[in-house]
């Protein structure tokens, strides 16, 4: 298992911590800011999934007149090599 900060750009939060397993799930996703509800929520939602599906699901969304959005920057870091 591999824990992994990513800064993100362009969001309101500005880091995202989570732990990457041997076998490429990702858990123990958190934020530093942002819309804490909403990322808490996302972080539950995903939990244990694979970081190709999480990327699948996240990749492109964006927040209001961002190009980018939270969960679109997690999707880009969880597919990170490490």
């Amino acid at each position: 298992m591999k824990e992994i900060t990513y800064k993100t750009r362009g969001t309101c939060s500005v880091a995202i911590h989570f732990t990457k397993t041997d076998d490429g799930r990702i858990i123990h996703v958190r934020f530093d800011g942002g819309c804490n509800g909403n990322l808490k929520a996302i972080s539950k939602l995903i939990d244990g999934m694979s970081a190709q599906e999480i990327h699948d699901k996240l990749a492109g969304n964006t927040c209001g007149s961002k190009r980018t959005s939270c969960a679109d920057q997690l999707a880009r870091a969880v597919l990170l090599d490490d």
